[in-house]
């Protein structure tokens, strides 16, 4: 079956090529009475969509939605929601040089060797536009997680090339931050260290200026996200995370809580110590006294702020001749041309947003489809 769809009790399917008509995604479990707007749609596209400012592809895309099914007067129906984007500014012209030569590291040559044809015009089904309709289907679960529970989703970016953002609390990060710099002027880098992120602005106009690019990593934290969320084998929630963020283009690494950095430590130094909090009440909250287990211990939530990061390589297309192949397998040289990011991660942070905010829509879901009305209390709550 073809992995077009994601999720269970909240299920994403997308279809659509980078320089076809468009792109339409069904949600499936949107339970009824959710607010929900084209204007709503539009806040998260703005930040994902081409163009926004200088270190990101200049393709031109206005990328308005438009709601087709599942909304009236305002509200989710609980029957299927589909969504549009439109494509407005492909030019398939600038792939016509690549019709039979495989790009490095692109998907050309695997696309080629699962189906044996592919769309080239923009790596077709492989182009990160289809993340638009991702980040679509994730206003809707941003929206659920927030009515059902509280929960909140920030993302923002960590590192680029050996640039390391500072931040204290991850949990403390607020979209605001992440979107604009003290001055109010656009936080084009959508870091929240400003000084970090004047040198990661910095950095990618001299890749750019050098017919390269760089990567780096984004970190995404899950707030509000109550204890329990998550199933005991399979269907990990740090499992369907990490799915989840490996599903998005060009993500090469995924981690939660801290990571590899716990390979060096020992189980005394490495666990987070439980204490309880009466809140001065009969209601007892559960809680840890540090959080290296980024909000999940055996898969499941802990009610502590889920923390995760995903390390995002540089952009593949380059404006820079390199050496490849062809279909015949002849040695050829190979120019991208098209308009391409320099650096993926300011782009990168709302799809990421976007699929942790569906996943942990799926799980509540599937939570509360068990039957559970109690549950022990945590941080979260």
């Amino acid at each position: 079956m073809p992995g077009d769809s994601f999720g269970h009790s909240f299920r994403v399917t997308t279809a659509g090529e980078s320089h076809g008509s468009g792109y339409v995604v069904i949600v499936d479990g949107c339970p009824p009475g959710v607010v929900l707007s084209e204007t709503d749609l539009a806040v998260d596209l703005a930040r994902r969509r081409p163009g926004q400012s200088s270190i990101v592809t200049s393709r031109d895309e206005p990328d308005e939605a438009e709601i087709l099914s599942g909304v009236f007067e305002g509200l989710t129906t609980g029957t299927s929601i589909a969504i549009l984007i439109r494509n407005r500014d492909q030019r398939s012209r600038d792939y016509a040089d690549i019709k039979d030569k495989y790009r490095p590291g692109h998907a050309d040559f695997t696309y080629d060797a699962k189906y044996g044809i592919r769309d080239y015009r923009g790596g077709g089904r492989s182009s990160a536009r289809e993340t638009s309709v991702r980040v679509a289907a994730g206003v809707v679960a941003k929206k659920l997680i927030a009515s059902s529970f509280g929960g909140r989703v920030v993302g923002y970016v960590r590192q680029v090339g050996s640039i390391v953002a500072e931040v204290k609390d991850p949990a403390a990060v607020t979209l605001e931050q992440v979107e604009r710099l003290p001055d109010g002027e656009a936080n084009v880098i959508r870091c929240p260290d400003v000084e970090r992120a004047a040198e990661m602005v910095e950095l990618i106009e001299q890749v750019r200026e050098a017919r390269d690019s760089i990567g780096g990593v984004a970190e995404i934290v899950a707030t509000g996200v109550p204890p329990g969320l998550g199933e005991p084998v399979f269907d990990k929630l740090k499992a369907d995370l990490a799915k989840a963020l490996f599903s998005l283009p060009a993500v090469l690494g995924v981690e939660y809580g801290i990571g590899f950095a716990a390979a060096v430590l020992r189980g005394s130094e490495n666990n987070d110590l439980f204490y309880a909090d009466g809140r001065g009440g009969s209601e007892v909250r559960i809680s840890t006294r540090s959080n290296r287990h980024g909000g999940m211990l055996g898969g499941i939530s802990s009610g502590m702020p889920i923390v995760l990061r995903a390390a995002v390589k540089p952009t593949s297309s380059l404006p820079q001749e390199q050496e490849t192949v062809d279909r015949k397998g002849e040695a050829v040289k190979v120019r991208t041309k098209g308009r391409h990011d320099p650096c993926l991660l300011p782009r990168f942070v709302p799809m990421a947003e976007a699929m942790v905010a569906i996943v942990l829509a799926d799980h509540w879901l599937r939570w509360s489809a068990s039957g559970r009305t109690t549950r022990v209390s945590g941080e979260g709550e």
